[in-house]
């Protein structure tokens, strides 16, 4: 079993009876949403950040998991944080926005905060044969620009934990997640908030309004845009607006259920 990379362990501050379960993004770690974590903790809430299969160790394993696997991790993240909480809200980064909403219809939770979530990947005619691709060329770059070069924030980009590179395999495990997560964008019906940077490259900001016109039987959805960040806003320059728009929406969504 391959080690995780230090500092980018799950996380647990335990607090009220209000849980929120934080999920980074694909090829990330819990290190992404550790300072959102704190954050929440400060608000009194109860507060775990699981890792996803595959993730915060060798990119090997990421190749070796698949978008149940993920999707599992979830899962039993929810499980374990129902041990210290009664109402549970899931919060996720980009792919863990996209495992946020969709097993938000699997189970008993009481709102989703959603941020930088693909609605779907570029157009890459790679994708309909991503398996075989996979296999003559396992990894490809993040992005043609240098790295970091996305980020506002450059002291917080240099403690940045993620693969380097995306594993190939991969990418197309988190298409069919997207897929997923598309088709049971209609049937979510817990409250949700959006929010996405104007300023992200990596998934447009487009992305979100796909995603908000989908919502068409959410009890109560929400959009906000940011700017001055880039694709990682929970560690990025405006990651502060961020915290405070999530945390104020589920006290609001505490008020309204009260």
């Amino acid at each position: 079993m391959s080690e995780i990379i230090r500092t980018a362990e799950p996380f647990f501050f335990p607090g009220n009876r209000i849980g929120c379960l934080l999920v980074h993004g694909f090829t990330g770690a819990p290190k992404e949403m550790r300072w959102m974590g704190e954050y929440f903790a400060t608000q009194g809430f109860s507060v775990l950040g699981v890792r996803l299969a595959g993730h915060a160790t060798h990119p090997d394993d990421m190749i070796r998991s698949r978008w149940t696997d993920w999707l599992a991790s979830v899962e039993d993240g929810y499980h374990l944080l129902r041990g210290a909480a009664d109402r549970i809200y899931l919060v996720g980064l980009s792919m863990g926005g996209a495992l946020a909403l969709l097993i938000s219809t699997q189970l008993n939770t009481k709102g989703v905060v959603a941020i930088s979530t693909p609605y779907r990947l570029r157009e890459d005619w790679r994708l309909n044969y991503i398996n075989l691709f996979s296999k003559v060329k396992p990894y490809l770059p993040k992005s043609n620009e240098p790295p970091g070069s996305g980020w506002f924030d450059k002291e917080a980009w240099k403690d940045h934990v993620s693969y380097p590179e995306n594993p190939v395999r991969s990418i197309g495990e988190l298409n069919k997640l997207i897929i997923e997560m598309c088709n049971a964008l209609p049937k979510v019906n817990t409250p949700v908030l959006l929010i996405h940077s104007k300023d992200d490259t990596y998934v447009p900001p487009e992305n979100l309004e796909r995603i908000y016109a989908e919502l068409v039987n959410a009890r109560d959805k929400t959009r906000l845009y940011v700017t001055g960040s880039g694709h990682v806003v929970t560690r990025d320059a405006a990651r502060r607006q961020v915290f405070e728009a999530a945390a104020n929406f589920i006290h609001r969504v505490e008020s309204q259920t009260k």
